[in-house]
């Protein structure tokens, strides 16, 4: 395929990629200004959520990773949240910590997408560091079987970020439902946590779009071929 239409489905998903990132980044910056009116930090809201729902042995830890970083990991039962959110005092902190408690209340709950993403994650490890050097080799090498291995396993991977979607709505879902029944934001905070959180997830959804359309990139110029 010519490099013209490669751009054409590269550069529309940078773009959608690029804005997505800077309307997460604008939307929690702004609600990281609004304290809430509980005062409560975020690692605060996080253990009365835990509590609420009975996940009395379920951590609360800094995440290493720096900003953004705030993740439930289900293998240790632990929830990681980034210095300004653990530490925060504001209604991005609270909407950050309550959507990752979200995920360890799905876990507590067998939620199905929740368990096939976690058991999809081995392979998909594997297979985003492998599929490239299988690509690049199957076209240098002129090797088909190659390049339909290396195909096949980015389609895992492309997967995975759909599988992820129901995953982080729901998640925020919960969060959403969580705090205005615990009276942990008043309603005029609600706002701000339902921006940070469709922020959120906005860039999950041009990930996986990206992701989709790289493979079908993959996919045609294998066809052409």
């Amino acid at each position: 395929m010519s490099i013209g239409l490669y751009l054409a489905f590269l550069i529309p998903p940078l773009v959608l990629g690029l804005g997505a990132q800077w309307w997460l980044k604008r939307t929690f910056a702004r609600n990281a200004a609004r304290a809430v009116e509980s005062g409560l930090s975020g690692e605060e809201v996080a253990r009365a959520v835990l509590d609420r729902n009975g996940l009395h042995g379920v951590e609360v830890l800094p995440s290493p990773g720096g900003p953004l970083s705030d993740h439930y990991d289900p293998r240790t039962r632990k929830v990681f949240l980034s210095e300004p959110v653990h530490d925060g005092r504001s209604v991005a902190a609270a909407a950050v910590a309550a959507h990752e408690v979200g995920h360890a209340i799905q876990h507590a709950k067998a939620y199905a997408p929740l368990a096939f993403r976690t058991a999809m994650f081995p392979a998909v490890a594997l297979s985003s560091n492998l599929w490239i050097v299988l690509l690049m080799a199957g076209f240098f090498l002129q090797l088909a079987g190659l390049v339909v291995v290396a195909i096949a396993l980015y389609a895992v991977a492309v997967l995975f970020h759909f599988v992820t979607l129901p995953v982080e709505f729901d998640a925020s879902r919960r969060a959403g439902v969580q705090l205005r029944e615990m009276g942990l934001v008043t309603a005029g905070e609600a706002g701000g946590v339902r921006g940070t959180l469709t922020a959120a997830a906005l860039t999950y959804v041009v990930g996986a779009l990206a992701a989709l359309t790289q493979l079908i990139y993959f996919v045609l110029a294998f066809l052409e071929d």
